[in-house]
């Protein structure tokens, strides 16, 4: 006997889940800042990149790629995020977008796509098309940076993933050029992610 299906709210793959905890104001993975990896990264770049946040949650990377005249697309599922990343946002020039990232399109070829608390949001089950899906997005030579949950957390939001499993779904398109601690996590992360930078094979 099948067991019934759980209420929207209470699945993360749904915008409710999210839209709920968004309106209610609990949100321990929004940090409400950017973090030093993600800062530095920007800050070394001599050129801008087009960038992709997927599951932009209330965007404050968004906000600071905008003050660096990056072109940036925030994108979330949920209504309610995308209303709290307006307000952050207020008149910056970001393309906030409502959509599923699964089906979105870009108007233009993407640099980078930056990951922030959103794969570890994902149920397991969609994790190979996410991986599909990032090498789909990014052209050969594009990158994915970004802050990956790596541990052995089964229950979530947030998942936690295993380095082989990360590797798995990565590394037949992408090559890692940074792996390192993350000195400055919030606490529902501490001492448990990486910041990474892969850039998608040609």
């Amino acid at each position: 006997m099948n067991e019934p299906t759980k209420p929207s709210e209470q699945r993360p793959e749904h915008p409710d889940f999210w839209c709920k905890r968004f309106g209610e104001g609990v949100t321990p993975w929004d940090a409400g800042r950017v973090q030093g990896d993600f800062a530095s990264f920007v800050a070394a770049r001599t050129q801008p990149l087009n960038t992709l946040i997927p599951g932009c949650g209330s965007a404050w990377e968004a906000s600071h790629l905008a003050d660096h005249r990056w072109p940036v697309t925030a994108l979330d599922f949920s209504p309610t995020a995308v209303a709290c990343a307006r307000e952050v946002l207020a008149d910056q020039a970001v393309d906030l977008v409502c959509a599923d990232f699964f089906a979105w399109q870009p108007a233009q070829a993407l640099d980078l796509i930056y990951e922030r608390a959103f794969l570890c949001a994902l149920p397991r089950k969609l994790w190979a098309d996410w991986g599909k899906r990032v090498a789909e997005l990014l052209p050969p030579g594009g990158l994915l940076a970004g802050y990956f949950f790596v541990c052995d957390q089964l229950k979530g939001p947030p998942f936690g993933i295993l380095p082989e499993q990360l590797d798995a779904l990565l590394l037949p398109n992408f090559e890692c050029l940074t792996d390192q601690p993350v000195a400055d996590s919030i606490p529902v992360f501490a001492g448990r992610e990486r910041w990474q930078v892969w850039r998608r094979r040609g």
